[in-house]
């Protein structure tokens, strides 16, 4: 499994977790999160390695869609680029800092 789309599934789980029924977010959470197999899964849930194959190949694709229409894990990026940038160039405003340290606790309250 590669890392990289290890940590993207994770991380649209974190954002779009709670749109997902209960069967995806528990095979997508035991296989990219916990590390389980499919055939560690399907012994779990009773059900072939196929059938849960086919459940997080489909989720997959609902967690990428969510993305592409919603845009929330994209926007958290730019966000904090934008943030990290504002806090390097007016690092003496006082104020300004902590108003986007703020903004930054919010985000990390919220995932």
């Amino acid at each position: 499994m590669e890392i990289e789309k290890t940590n993207r599934m994770n991380t649209l789980f974190e954002f779009y977790a709670t749109l997902l029924t209960d069967k995806q977010m528990n095979y997508i959470e035991l296989y990219y999160a916990d590390n389980y197999s499919l055939a560690e899964i399907a012994e779990e849930f009773d059900v072939s390695r196929q059938a849960v194959y086919d459940n997080i190949k489909r989720t997959e694709k609902v967690l990428e869609g969510y993305e592409e229409k919603l845009h929330l894990y994209s926007n958290y990026v730019v966000r904090n680029q934008l943030i990290d940038k504002l806090l390097e160039e007016y690092a003496s405003d006082k104020h300004l800092t902590a108003l986007l340290h703020e903004i930054q606790k919010i985000d990390e309250d919220e995932f």
